[in-house]
């Protein structure tokens, strides 16, 4: 019967290890794809009032910049450099993007004209990930460097 029961308690170890293993190639293959897609990846930042609006596209290391709301053009077009580039795919990476939509804003000037209401959309593989909107300069924690990253991307005209 002792036998038996160290046997078992072997056998279920060597199993368990071969699980965990499997669980972290699983990981790994994940990270992989994530840096992959990256190139099919479109971010777009709305902020607007009634007064302002803004609206950055980034895609293939280009940012399309555009301060009119009625126009279809996607505006004026902004080549991101090598080290800005790898620098926004690093935050991209690093987001859960099922994630995005439960984020908190960490401000409420919007409510009382204190700011420009402001939106960041995630477009990967046919899928769309929004944010709840937030006050233009005070984004959430999760996203703040991806979002500064973007708005002084416009900044550089």
């Amino acid at each position: 019967m002792r036998v038996l029961s160290i046997l078992s308690v072997l056998f279920i170890t060597l199993i368990s290890c071969n699980c965990q293993k499997k669980a972290v190639e699983a990981t790994t293959e994940t990270s992989v794809n994530a840096k992959e897609v990256n190139a099919n990846m479109e971010l777009i930042y709305t902020a607007n009032t009634r007064g302002f609006y803004q609206k950055i596209t980034v895609k293939n290391q280009e940012a399309f910049v555009s301060s009119d709301r009625n126009s279809a053009e996607k505006g004026e077009s902004i080549k991101i450099s090598d080290a800005d580039w790898k620098e926004l795919s690093g935050y991209i990476n690093s987001l859960k993007l099922d994630q995005l939509a439960t984020y908190k804003d960490p401000t409420q000037k919007r409510f009382y004209d204190g700011a420009a209401i402001a939106n960041l959309k995630v477009i990967s593989e046919e899928k769309e990930y929004q944010t709840v909107d937030f006050d233009n300069g005070f984004p959430p924690v999760e996203i703040e460097k991806l979002v500064n990253k973007i708005t002084s991307l416009a900044k550089k005209e």
